[in-house]
């Protein structure tokens, strides 16, 4: 694949066209997939200094939730959730990276991530995927896409996961633990993208592009230029950074749309996207604040997430129904007409009847270190649920034995300030069971009864 074959090809297409059943192939799909950014952080969303035009305008042009969520709020579950369509301790990926084998306990990160022995263990820990059946995957072989994986990777190299094209090898002398050379994607180029998209388009195959570059991910070195954009707008310069960093990311983002439009490829491309957990960052170094990443406050699981489809999907502004990042492979496999898998928990956004039928989404949070290979509840640290305005927090007794359950009021106390659990006992009983019943932990949660209740039924 050269750039000048692939820049050919679109010119016979544009010039020449498409056979006429071409014309009906299934829609391009391409996902935007911020890492480590508040959900707060866009202008579309009010933020009063972080300038983020080109995903202002996608938002104007997309089907928008506010009240988006991911189950987990660290990089690998989440992207694995994402990947899959189901909940961390379905998939089996709950943590960042798998435990070190005896007598390793100690020896420092770095040092550890080099030896021989633990490598042996991450490659066993990636295998939970060959388990799996994935966008590229089931796009590929149901409807003849081809995929591009750019940016974040913790699976091993790309193929794993079902992409036909890639970036990260998942070699472990190249940096394979979570993206290798696919890091270089918008810090550096968009290039491969744009060679990728041409080389779909010569071949007349629809395409899937998985952008995920390291941004506004730290480092937070941003471009001076974009960093002089919020020197004065505040006291800190680690802020000011963070904010560049997600000027920088939408920059990149607006040059990939851009592409799209220079082709003629906006009307039949799915553009979706989302963030892969929240960020509020610390006052004075480039590291996260508590209540945000790694936590299961609404700064760490909260997201806005976007669909647009020109003449297929209806610009709107949506502030009131839940949407999860569970939800994006159903909704796409239906909006193209692939059969999902079974058992995906998610529902299609584009069903207003779904939507407006949904009243509950559920969370759980994890160890960064993964406790055990194949045992999610040994990792676990929290349950959650929302349910219309309220949202509860269950933390895990055998690991969190002094952790208080916590009840918000979500819709009127987004920053979850107030614990009301103790003012509201049938609410708390009522959605602690529903938690219960959603994943069960122990033989008392599987085996214990629903709660009724005459006012407040989940």
């Amino acid at each position: 694949m050269t750039n000048c074959r692939g820049r050919l090809a679109i010119f016979i297409l544009l010039f020449v066209g498409l056979p006429p059943e071409a014309w009906s192939a299934p829609p391009n799909i391409v996902l935007l997939l911020s890492d480590d950014q508040g959900w707060t952080d866009f202008g579309f969303m009010g933020h009063p200094h972080i300038r983020t035009p080109h995903l202002d305008q996608l938002s104007r042009e997309s089907l928008t939730f506010t009240r988006g969520y991911v189950p987990d709020s660290l990089c690998r579950p989440s992207l694995m959730t994402l990947l899959t369509g189901r909940y961390p301790h379905q998939h089996g990926v709950v943590g960042n990276d798998p435990p070190p084998p005896a007598g390793l306990e100690k020896l420092p990160k770095g040092k550890l991530r080099n030896d021989p022995l633990y490598r042996k263990v991450c490659e066993r820990y990636i295998a939970h995927i060959d388990d799996e059946q994935t966008w590229p995957g089931i796009l590929q072989k149901q409807l003849g896409y081809v995929s591009l994986q750019t940016g974040k990777w913790w699976e091993g190299n790309y193929q794993r996961g079902g992409f036909t094209h890639g970036m990260s090898s998942g070699v472990p002398e190249k940096g394979g633990r979570h993206g290798d050379e696919g890091l270089d994607i918008g810090r550096k180029t968009l290039q491969p993208i744009f060679d990728f998209i041409a080389h779909a388009q010569g071949q007349q195959k629809p395409f899937f592009v998985w952008y995920a570059p390291m941004l506004p991910h730290s480092p937070h070195n941003p471009p001076e230029r974009l960093l002089a954009n919020y020197r004065d707008k505040t006291p800190h310069l680690e802020i000011a950074k963070y904010w560049a960093m997600c000027e920088w990311y939408d920059e990149t983002c607006g040059q990939l749309l851009d592409y799209l439009d220079q082709y003629q490829l906006r009307d039949n491309t799915i553009v979706i996207s989302i963030t892969d957990n929240g960020w509020i960052n610390a006052e004075d170094a480039d590291r996260f604040a508590p209540r945000s990443k790694r936590s299961t406050y609404d700064g760490g699981t909260r997201t806005t997430i976007t669909i647009r489809w020109p003449g297929h999907v209806e610009p709107r502004l949506d502030t009131t129904h839940l949407a999860s990042s569970i939800d994006l492979l159903p909704t796409v496999l239906a909006a193209i007409g692939a059969t999902p898998p079974n058992g995906l928990p998610g529902i299609n956004l584009l069903d207003s009847k779904a939507v407006d039928g949904r009243h509950a989404i559920y969370g759980e949070i994890f160890e960064h270190d993964v406790q055990h290979m194949t045992d999610p509840v040994a990792s676990l640290l929290d349950r959650w649920v929302i349910f219309d305005d309220w949202k509860l927090i269950l933390p895990n007794p055998a690991r969190e034995s002094e952790a208080k359950v916590e009840l918000f009021q979500i819709t009127t106390d987004p920053n979850e300030q107030h614990n009301v659990a103790a003012a509201n006992p049938e609410i708390t009983q009522i959605l602690t069971r529903q938690i219960q019943l959603w994943w069960p932990i122990s033989a008392e949660e599987r085996i214990a009864p629903q709660l009724p209740s005459s006012e407040f039924r989940p």
